[in-house]
């Protein structure tokens, strides 16, 4: 057979755990007798363990020890006349096990009448002591194992398709590719019962140029280090040679220690899960991992596309910045530093995840209004007279007016924080002259962070100042052009900023 080709889970090289049958009787030779006369009972490949109890407080206690027992014997009168139908009354109803095979088995038929019994209490047989002969004894365990066999099977499934809807509503509620990678790792081993497998999922896409990237998604156990999810990267050629002759092969590929899933998403694009087992998948797990996977690969389509948009959407934002920022003889680390900065400074002061994620690249946009200011008042080195003065300060206005149309929440965010930034706590900011909470937070927050890196910056028209400068106009400022509270997180939290700073330091020319 090629290598390459689904293949059926391979026999274990040891036998199955055991079913587990119970003896509840309280007489002594009940248990030796069903004892000897099942010692050798094996049904698929799969011998049987006994339990004993005398006594249906014992017989309870019994089943709450061990959940998983496929059948019992229950005896009618032991302790009391009717103390086995209290015990299944109760193994039914208090431990709501509706899996395990009842027999009961009585030698005073007369104490509980069959039909009665039958109809009262929810058993799958009522027999006599008298008339189980050995071959009769091991065709009612047959029957019975097959039931519970079959039982659990079907619970399984249920269980399986109540995992696979919940897993993808999980899987759904991802934002980017890295919760995405997480919530696949997550739910994947939660559907197959692995615990301690490694599971591995990647994705390999040939773009319009013949590139071909292979991304990670996800990954535990020893590939939990090959790479942050959602990184291009490059996989361990020993992996790398089965996932492509999977891809070549087009098909699932399955071995002993091994399942590589091949979910294709487009002409050339193919989503492949690489999990290494403990033990062979069985057929529910295959099939129930075949739903939930291929859910995964239409649900990862539709992401990439969205954060490919996003990523091209905040890469021309920065390109966009920089060159406003080159235009006006500063250097791109302005922008880079007030994306940090703004995001430090929102968490600190708890803002939304919507709202952080957004100022990151709503606050690139904050003077994207110079691109209509001439050159010769952005560059000159003087002070600005009153005239060039009034020109420069038509930048937050213009600036809001390029991005005002956009139903994007980026260019949004970034209209009102090109257009507010300028405002002052006081009201004797401009283009409108706002005060107080009227200024949008995301104004405020940008104006404080824009004015601390301009004054630890050097400028064609003036020095950097240090540290201690800036934090003394800052205090002397707050309540008068910054909005007190975030001058005073913007204190407790200087040093913070000062490091972030350090990270995108000004290109020397």
């Amino acid at each position: 057979m090629p290598l390459f080709k689904m293949s059926k889970p391979e026999a274990s090289a040891s036998r199955l755990a055991p079913w587990k049958i119970a003896i509840i009787d309280d007489e002594a030779d009940v248990h030796e007798v069903t004892r000897l006369t099942l010692r050798r009972f094996d049904f698929e490949n799969r011998g049987v363990k006994f339990l004993s109890a005398h006594s249906g407080e014992e017989g309870l206690a019994l089943f709450k020890a061990h959940p998983d027992i496929a059948l019992a014997f229950v005896d009618v009168v032991m302790e009391t006349d009717d103390a086995g139908l209290k015990m299944v009354n109760a193994i039914r109803n208090e431990l709501n096990n509706h899996s395990t095979r009842l027999i009961l088995r009585t030698g005073q038929p007369g104490q509980a009448p069959e039909e009665e019994v039958i109809r009262k209490y929810d058993i799958n047989d009522y027999k006599e002591k008298t008339e189980l002969s050995s071959s009769k004894l091991k065709s009612c365990v047959y029957t019975a194992i097959r039931s519970y066999r079959d039982i659990l099977t079907i619970e399984k499934s249920k269980r399986g398709m109540e995992d696979v809807l919940k897993s993808s509503s999980s899987v759904l509620a991802s934002q980017s590719l890295a919760q995405f990678g997480n919530a696949v790792l997550k739910q994947t081993l939660t559907l197959l019962n692995l615990n301690n497998s490694v599971l591995y999922f990647s994705t390999q896409q040939t773009d319009l140029y013949g590139d071909t990237r292979m991304t990670v998604l996800g990954a535990s156990g020893d590939l939990v280090e090959l790479s942050e999810p959602g990184i291009s990267t490059r996989i361990p050629e020993s992996i790398e040679a089965e996932v492509k002759q999977v891809l070549a092969s087009k098909t699932h590929y399955q071995s002993k220690d091994v399942f590589i899933g091949y979910y294709p998403t487009g002409e050339d694009s193919h989503n492949i899960l690489y999990v290494k087992l403990d033990h062979p998948l069985d057929e529910l797990q295959r099939k129930t991992l075949e739903i939930f996977a291929s859910n995964v690969a239409v649900i990862f389509q539709n992401l990439t596309q969205k954060e490919d948009i996003q990523k091209s959407q905040k890469e021309l934002i920065m390109v966009l910045s920089d060159a406003i920022e080159m235009r006006s003889k500063e250097t791109g680390g302005h922008v880079r530093r007030v994306i940090l900065m703004t995001e430090f400074l929102s968490k600190k002061l708890n803002m939304s995840k919507e709202f952080i994620d957004t100022i990151r690249y709503s606050s690139a946009l904050h003077d994207v209004g110079k691109i209509s200011i001439p050159e010769s008042i952005l560059h000159k080195p003087d002070k600005l007279n009153a005239a060039e003065w009034s020109v420069m300060r038509t930048h937050a206005q213009r600036g809001y007016n390029l991005l005002a149309d956009s139903d994007r929440i980026v260019a949004k965010m970034g209209a009102v924080i090109a257009k507010t930034h300028h405002e002052r706590w006081d009201g004797k900011g401009y283009p409108e002259g706002l005060a107080g909470e009227d200024i949008p937070m995301e104004g405020r927050i940008m104006s404080i962070v824009d004015v601390v890196d301009a004054l630890l910056s050097m400028r064609c028209y003036k020095p950097a100042w240090s540290p201690e400068e800036v934090k003394t106009y800052l205090k002397e400022n707050a309540g008068k052009q910054f909005d007190p509270r975030l001058t005073e997180v913007m204190l407790e939290h200087f040093d913070e900023i000062l490091e972030i700073r350090a990270t995108e330091p000004d290109e020397v020319a």
